[in-house]
């Protein structure tokens, strides 16, 4: 029972990390830190010993027995959180956002800061950010010396575009937490996003450092770590590195999902067409994320496998559109699948562009600007790339997405500059868009 208590504990406290964040900054953001992070440890298994499982399990049953034990249920809500990024399983969000609630109708917000921040972690996992953003605010409000409430107000800021908002909040954080994994993620992104990626990579191993010297170290964390090692190796083209971080990834969390598609993902820009497709094929079966299941069908066409292809393109509108959350999760990712493989154009630039009276991060506006150019629009797509590409963020697809609509401005030189970015950058950033981008740069 003390070993369940302390795994309780610890994660608890690591739940209120938010699931993914995107990010900018000034100067703060891209500063190297004061000295400088340890070596990257060798990656190493970390197996699950079956705790969370039971956890769950006598949680469960404990509140079933009192329905009223709203700490039970925040509990409970953290170990459901976990699972969701260990699986991607949505299940698991609406399990959640159920214990969530739960805890909130026995104890109100008011006396049960907990509750909130579950339901504030659930709401950013649905992609509800705005809402997301106001509980946060509100917990800032019930905790004003704690770290926390800034971590989730800086990741929903971030993801509406609010960067200048954003910075503050993870100032405050790292002011109120200091050094921490889940500080030392969010620096990273900020770094990113400004183009410091030898800085990102020094804050992702410094995470991977202080998350293996937790008393129970994390597996998720560490393997989304190097997962994330590996994506700012691949974006910068650098393709063995890449390989090698995933693979990383892939020993500390056997079947991390995120891990296993870039793997795939990088064994494609390395020509190793049918190793790419079996690295897809077996994280589809386990997760059909839509752009998991996208990337599958491109390979496919790539392969002469039309037939396959077009049923892997057909689940792709299925499995977004299976329920009203998967249409707030995979609302981006189905638009931009339309917009890359010329599909119902109208239908994509309009659902992208009602996602950004809210959502107005550079990744939205890329979307805009990508499904306007496909829509025909081609004012309103120089309109959005500009506000795409307002960081200076180093990212293949956006010079890419540039260059073509510039091409259909009439700017060549422009078109052939940006194009010439992508591919020097990252000359494999997408199976097939990279080739169509090739062709047009031959043009």
């Amino acid at each position: 029972m003390q070993a369940l208590k302390a795994k309780l504990s610890c994660i608890v406290l690591l739940a209120l990390a938010a699931l993914c964040s995107s990010a900018c900054g000034g100067s703060w953001a891209s500063s190297p830190p004061a000295a400088p992070p340890p070596a990257l440890p060798p990656a190493a298994p970390l197996t699950a010993d079956g705790a969370t499982d039971r956890a769950i399990r006598f949680l469960e049953d404990r509140v079933k027995r009192d329905p009223e034990d709203f700490g039970a249920y925040n509990k409970l809500a953290a170990y459901y959180l976990e699972r969701l990024r260990e699986t991607g399983n949505t299940e698991y969000l609406n399990l959640t956002f159920r214990a969530a609630r739960s805890s909130l109708e026995s104890v109100p917000a008011e006396r049960n800061s907990g509750g909130l921040a579950a339901l504030t972690q659930a709401k950013f996992a649905s992609h509800e950010f705005a809402a997301a953003r106001d509980h946060a605010l509100q917990l800032r409000e019930l905790e004003p010396g704690k770290s926390y409430p800034y971590q989730m107000l800086g990741d929903a800021l971030l993801e509406l575009g609010d960067y200048d908002g954003a910075t503050a909040a993870f100032q405050s954080m790292e002011r109120l937490g200091g050094s921490s994994v889940n500080t030392e993620t969010r620096l990273a992104r900020l770094a990113l996003l400004r183009g410091a990626i030898r800085v990102a990579q020094q804050r992702y191993s410094k995470a991977i450092a202080l998350a293996l010297n937790l008393p129970v170290p994390p597996r998720e964390t560490v393997a989304w770590c190097r997962w994330q090692l590996g994506e700012t190796a691949f974006a910068g083209g650098d393709y063995e590195t890449a390989e090698q971080h995933y693979r990383d990834a892939l020993v500390t969390f056997p079947v991390y999902y995120n891990a296993l598609a870039s793997l795939g993902r990088v064994r494609a820009a390395r020509g190793d067409l049918q190793g790419a497709i079996e690295h897809y094929e077996q994280v589809v079966r386990r997760l059909p994320d839509p752009s998991f299941v996208a990337a599958l069908g491109d390979l496919y066409k790539l392969a002469g496998r039309e037939k396959e292809a077009a049923t892997q393109y057909q689940l792709v509108e299925q499995t977004a559109r299976l329920s009203k959350l998967n249409g707030e999760l995979y609302n981006r990712q189905l638009a931009l699948f339309y917009a890359d493989h010329d599909m119902k154009a109208e239908e994509a630039f309009r659902q992208v562009v009602s996602e950004y009276e809210v959502r107005r991060d550079i990744y939205g506006a890329d979307a805009v600007a990508w499904t306007a150019l496909k829509a025909g629009k081609i004012r309103e797509a120089q309109v959005a790339i500009k506000e795409a590409l307002r960081l200076g963020t180093p990212d293949a697809k956006l010079f890419y997405h540039a260059g073509m609509i510039a091409r259909a401005a009439g700017d060549e030189l422009a078109a052939r500059d940006y194009l010439q970015r992508a591919l020097t950058l990252n000359p494999q950033f997408d199976p097939l868009q990279a080739l169509i981008a090739r062709k047009a740069l031959e043009g």
